[in-house]
């Protein structure tokens, strides 16, 4: 069969390639055309567009970058009805998403979104069009089945967390020794991953840099995002206590003490490999007021959200500053506060399901195709 897959960012990118392994395994005719990043392009797929290209974060960036985007959407559409897929896979990123699944509608293209839009956070009045124009809905948060069926009557199918699964095949294969390869030396590791997008990695790098003068018992090394550039980093190294290793991030979680993290993704990644954080967000003001007027969440971490509870400490806009990131700091390296976390941690893993997500997700996949088509 033919799947065309679009994924606009990081942790897309990695979802997506572990599902096309899947659907490999189980279609051994499998052709594939996508939109994502370098994870989905080695596994040996035909990439249309990169994320790093896809990717602008708030209201106003949006609004600023409007006329690429159109572009983009009707760039992908005649793509689409060229390559004619037997499958249309959506993984997450809704703006330019949801767009796509409307015109596959009408086009009587068969639809499946793999990790829902967070729409029990924001917008949730997108059931409507989520109804309207998907075939199939696959999720990985717990609570998101009861969101779906429960309150919009909607079905889905949970098919747990692929990260859980990303994880542990990481830490089943042999690695290099992190210190060594790196030069570093016997300190405690603390871990800054910044987030994947340019707009975002500016603003808070520079706030989790603060912490490092005050601590040299520690080395402070920075996870560089796999859509950007290494040299991108260097404006931002001015301290010989700071390091940087590029698409290297679950080898630097594997061996970290503790980590500041931006808000998404990662704050899981970091709580699977059982790393204490403080969590941070900053945007762009005008996009920050608007957001939380229309924002429903307690909580901005995956790790809060999915425990409905306080397990880490998340440090917004004003909040975001080097007082506040000191404090925090210094709660997660050493004492009570540690040893709840790294508890915490254990309730957060049992609550996300076993392994095999991406298997679950490809199977599934080729039944309701398959059931479609006899019905």
């Amino acid at each position: 069969m033919k799947y065309y897959i679009i994924a606009g960012e990081a942790s897309g990118d990695l979802h997506g390639a572990n599902l096309i392994k899947a659907l490999k395994e189980k279609d051994d005719k499998a052709e594939f055309r996508f939109w994502g990043g370098d994870l989905m392009q080695k596994a040996g797929v035909t990439l249309v567009k990169h994320y790093k290209d896809l990717a602008f974060m708030g209201f106003v960036e949006v609004i600023q970058n409007l006329n690429t985007i159109l572009k983009n959407i009707a760039f992908c559409k005649k793509d689409i009805e060229s390559y004619q897929p037997d499958m249309l896979i959506f993984i997450d990123y809704p703006g330019f998403n949801m767009r796509i699944a409307k015109w596959a509608k009408q086009k009587r293209i068969e639809t499946h979104y793999y990790i829902s839009p967070q729409i029990w956070a924001w917008k949730e009045n997108r059931i409507k069009a989520i109804k309207r124009d998907v075939d199939f809905m696959y999720v990985i948060l717990p609570f998101e089945k009861d969101f779906y069926e429960k309150k919009h009557n909607f079905p889905v199918t949970f098919v747990g967390h692929p990260l859980i699964d990303e994880i542990e095949n990481f830490r089943s294969k042999q690695k290099e020794d992190f210190r060594e390869k790196y030069n570093l030396d016997d300190r405690p590791i603390i871990a800054l991953l910044p987030g994947s997008r340019k707009q975002e990695i500016t603003r808070l790098l520079v706030e989790m840099l603060t912490v490092i003068k005050k601590h040299p018992e520690y080395q402070f090394v920075i996870a560089g995002a796999p859509g950007q550039e290494p040299e991108f980093y260097k404006q931002f190294i001015k301290n010989n206590n700071t390091f940087f290793v590029s698409n290297d991030t679950y080898s630097l979680l594997d061996v970290a003490h503790a980590a500041l993290v931006t808000s998404g993704t990662a704050t899981l990644e970091t709580a699977l490999f059982k790393v204490p954080q403080v969590v941070l967000y900053k945007g762009n003001q005008i996009s920050y007021e608007i957001a939380k007027r229309i924002i429903t969440l307690k909580y901005i971490s995956l790790v809060n959200l999915i425990m409905d509870d306080d397990i880490v400490v998340e440090l917004i806009q004003r909040d975001c500053n080097p007082q506040r990131i000191e404090k925090e700091f210094k709660k997660i390296v050493k004492g009570e506060f540690r040893s709840k976390i790294l508890l915490d941690y254990e309730k957060l893993i049992h609550n996300l399901g076993g392994q095999g997500a991406s298997n679950l997700a490809a199977a599934e996949m080729l039944k309701n195709h398959f059931d479609k088509i006899v019905m």
